[in-house]
């Protein structure tokens, strides 16, 4: 859970700082693009899951 949380925190970091300093975001600009990246990480998480990986 402590994961999740720091990965959302950083996101969101990442995202504020690319928009304060008007650098390009490192994420796709679409929503398809953006929802590809939710997809692959919901499955690495549960990927992790089921094979019980720390």
């Amino acid at each position: 859970m402590l994961e999740l949380l720091a990965g959302l925190l950083m996101a969101f970091a990442i995202g504020a700082f690319c928009r304060w300093f008007d650098i390009p975001s490192p994420a796709p600009p679409k929503l398809v693009g953006a929802l590809l990246v939710v997809a692959m990480t919901i499955g690495f998480l549960l990927t992790k899951r089921l094979i019980g990986v720390r």
